[in-house]
């Protein structure tokens, strides 16, 4: 059952109309809704980011909460638009990897593709689905007055972010990728924290384009300032920061981004 609890993450920033729009057709359908914002300064087309961002947040919501996520590059072309149950939530948004952190941490999941026109909006745009297509759905799942099987069949074959688990090289090193950045510049890697600490501790260095963090910090206030360093993050992750700094400034580094961790030199 859903708990009238409805999440947003998206990217279309505070300027303009696009999420004060999307909460107007969600309070139309269901007034009732409790309206979360998790977050809407996701950088402009960052499926990672979008993934992270809704991971991170998942596990600290109640069953029955209806996640709605809106980063959707490919919005107007054949991508799908799907509705995912797992771990008791619902999960709306296009199918484009989006999902793939929150799925990928689950032991099973159902996923229906939305193609039941008579929950969306009668007028369809081309450009704004997360008005036309992906609110309505939401609302309707949010409030009850829908369930999940109402909104299409089921799938078997969601998009996956291909590059979400670090990869061994033939030289011993770890290929991973930056999952995000966040507001003070500090660069989150997919080198879980569980499993690769210990290689950071012991001599490994995370290799950034031309440059290798070889330091290691507990804390930020451990280390000297502007010295760039790894520590393991909150999220469950390595990162990398600085003290009173931009780590993704000063090394070029942005979402989607490849980084390695080995022996290097």
């Amino acid at each position: 059952m859903a708990s009238s609890i409805l999440t947003l993450i998206t990217d279309f920033g505070a300027k303009d109309h696009y999420v004060g729009t999307m909460k107007g057709v969600i309070l139309s359908i269901f007034p009732d809704a409790r309206l979360v914002d998790i977050t809407h300064e996701i950088p402009p087309f960052s499926i990672h980011e979008g993934a992270y961002a809704l991971a991170q947040s998942v596990p600290h919501f109640p069953p029955g909460t209806v996640h709605l996520i809106v980063v959707d590059p490919g919005v107007g072309t054949s991508r799908r638009a799907i509705l995912a149950e797992a771990n008791k939530q619902f999960f709306i948004a296009p199918d484009n990897g989006v999902l793939s952190l929150v799925l990928r941490s689950c032991r099973t999941y159902q996923i229906r593709e939305l193609t039941n026109r008579a929950l969306w909006r009668p007028s369809l745009s081309s450009t704004f689905h997360g008005r036309d297509i992906f609110a309505p759905v939401a609302a309707v799942i949010a409030g009850g007055k829908s369930q999940p099987e109402d909104a299409g069949p089921l799938i078997e074959d969601p998009i996956f972010l291909p590059d979400l688990e670090p990869q061994l090289l033939a030289d011993g090193a770890w290929r991973g990728v930056v999952l995000s950045v966040d507001h003070f510049g500090n660069v989150i890697t997919n080198f879980a924290r569980d499993r690769f600490l210990e290689n950071l501790q012991n001599g490994y260095a995370l290799a950034t384009g031309s440059h290798l963090v070889t330091r290691f910090h507990k804390t930020f206030g451990e280390a000297p300032s502007h010295e760039i360093f790894a520590y393991a993050g909150s999220s469950g992750y390595l990162e990398v920061g600085i003290n009173q700094g931009s780590a993704a400034a000063s090394l070029g580094l942005r979402a989607g981004d490849p980084v390695q961790l080995g022996r290097f030199g």
